[in-house]
């Protein structure tokens, strides 16, 4: 069994608990103050192995499911029998990093709650996006676009939406979950930046 199905499995398991029990859910969620001041710091970490409802779930594991696998091979053909503990690594950092923003701009806010795995599967996604970004990523299973295009889109629209705040979406994990993923992709392979460029200088959109 992959890592990636390994992860699912887990993510699963504890959202499915704490659907079930909400006062778990509450223990395990994001929360700044609970965090900073009550020193919970794993709730960095768990609030991206909670879930909202069965439709949050799916989504998330249904995405990192296709680009998680993807990413963990990469990895492996990179590093190697060390690729699957720099993918778990990547994971868990990608879920901390993407709720750091959040935890200083809403210090001091009980009320502030966030769970998912957004923050981390946005990484994979953008992982992907940089070493193969021609690669089509259909939407909705008909509309298919290169991920280049879509992931400049994306970034836009996640940075838009986390200014406005006209929803209850974390954009802000969204935003810097697919940030981290491209910093970290080429902290593991420098060169796929010039990989990148070389991928869309060689493409040709009708062909």
């Amino acid at each position: 069994m992959s890592i990636t199905l390994i992860l699912i499995v887990i993510t699963v398991g504890i959202s499915y608990f704490g659907f079930q029990n909400p006062s778990l859910q509450y223990r395990l969620m994001f929360n700044p103050v609970h965090i900073e001041q009550n020193k919970q710091w794993y709730r960095l970490i768990s609030s991206g192995f909670v879930h909202s409802n069965w439709v949050h779930l799916g989504f998330n594991m249904f995405t990192f499911y296709f680009f998680g696998r993807f990413v963990e091979q990469i990895f492996v053909s990179i590093k190697g029998s060390a690729g699957s503990l720099y993918f778990i690594g990547f994971y868990i950092l990608a879920i901390i990093v993407s709720d750091l923003p959040s935890l200083i701009k809403h210090r001091g806010n009980i009320n502030y709650n966030s769970l998912g795995a957004s923050g981390g599967v946005s990484a994979m996604v953008f992982s992907s996006i940089l070493f193969f970004p021609i690669n089509p990523i259909c939407l909705y299973g008909f509309v298919c676009i290169p991920g280049f295009i879509l992931g400049a889109l994306y970034l836009i629209y996640s940075y838009m939406k986390g200014k406005n705040m006209s929803d209850n979406v974390n954009h802000n994990a969204h935003l810097f979950g697919a940030v981290f993923g491209l910093i970290f992709s080429v902290l593991i392979r420098p060169s796929v930046l010039m990989e990148f460029v070389q991928q869309i200088a060689n493409w040709q959109p009708f062909s």
